[in-house]
């Protein structure tokens, strides 16, 4: 019986485990085959309190990893495959073996979408990034490209122009699908560009990016965009699979919760981009997990209380 079990190793994952060891709680990490979430694939992250040098990505999720580590945090490199979060104990299940839990934070994160095209994974951190607030000043002075037409990519543009000479939104539409108000501000934007009803085929580059290959859907014909950057914005998919039927989910699979916490099941907590659409840093997932252990804290107390007023005599 395990008195916590989190679920994802990302920042909410990870603090979440910080404080639930420094509780005294003993927690276990299921922590996933690729610990430490989105950050795993960043190179230098420059946004977090603390590193007034940059850090790389997947180094601060190492010392993340070391400090939950240090006060007691059991972590496991393996995926939880399906769980039962209706009995207690909760049942959550891996490959190989069968947890169960008084209580569950679930942090497994959401995974940015991706073109899948050939040199966008060669250039991840190189030029290619789905994060404009934590790549975007890396561009300073250059073009940069964003591909999407709903109101993210229409806040990732303006953003970047803070940043970049020129900024073309490539859509594969003749029309925005952003609200009318995001769309209004990107296309008065001097600084802003669009292609439409083109594709990207192929990110081009040698060490780093350096330009594209676009097609056009409507005649099929290709030619080549110098660019600096390219910014993909097509949303996330929240890695909620193996909740479905267990936790209330929203229309995009996010899991629901009405203050960022608690869940639909008295017991599970929710931590991270599982639950945020509209921020999703690591700032703001590690805030959540610190939450959501000091939740399960109280809970296990008023559960503790709740036992020994029952046996009173």
């Amino acid at each position: 019986m395990e008195t916590v079990i989190i679920i994802g190793s990302g920042p909410a994952g990870l603090t979440a485990a910080v404080y639930a060891a420094r509780a005294n709680l003993n927690p276990l990490v299921l922590a996933g085959g690729l610990y430490g979430g989105q950050l795993m694939l960043t190179t230098e992250v420059e946004n977090y309190p603390g590193f007034p040098d940059g850090i790389m990505g997947p180094d601060m999720m190492m010392k993340f990893r070391e400090q939950a580590e240090r006060f007691g945090a059991r972590i496991e490199n393996v995926d939880a495959t399906s769980v039962d979060f209706t009995k207690k104990p909760f049942v959550v299940r891996t490959d190989d073996t069968e947890y169960r839990a008084k209580t569950v934070i679930v942090a497994t994160g959401a995974s940015a979408r991706w073109l899948d095209i050939p040199g966008e994974e060669k250039f991840r951190g190189r030029g290619v990034s789905t994060c404009a607030t934590c790549d975007g000043a890396f561009f300073r002075e250059k073009h940069i490209v964003v591909v999407g037409g709903g109101d993210s990519a229409m806040e990732e543009a303006l953003f970047l122009t803070r940043f970049g000479t020129k900024v073309t939104v490539i859509h594969r539409r003749d029309h925005l699908r952003a609200s009318k108000i995001m769309a209004a501000r990107a296309e008065a934007h001097e600084k802003i560009d669009f292609i439409w009803n083109t594709v990207v085929e192929e990110v081009l580059g040698d060490t780093v990016m350096h330009g594209l290959v676009l097609r056009n859907v409507v005649d099929g014909s290709t030619r080549a965009l110098d660019a600096d950057a390219l910014f993909i914005a097509i949303g996330h998919t929240p890695n909620t699979a193996i909740f479905d039927g267990q936790l209330d989910l929203d229309e995009n699979g996010y899991i629901v919760s009405p203050d960022g916490v608690s869940t639909n099941i008295d017991g599970v907590f929710v931590a991270g981009d599982v639950n945020d659409l509209r921020y999703k840093q690591a700032i703001t997932a590690a805030g959540a997990g610190c939450k959501a252990a000091m939740d399960v804290e109280k809970y296990l107390e008023a559960l503790d209380f709740a036992v020994e007023e029952a046996f009173a005599p």
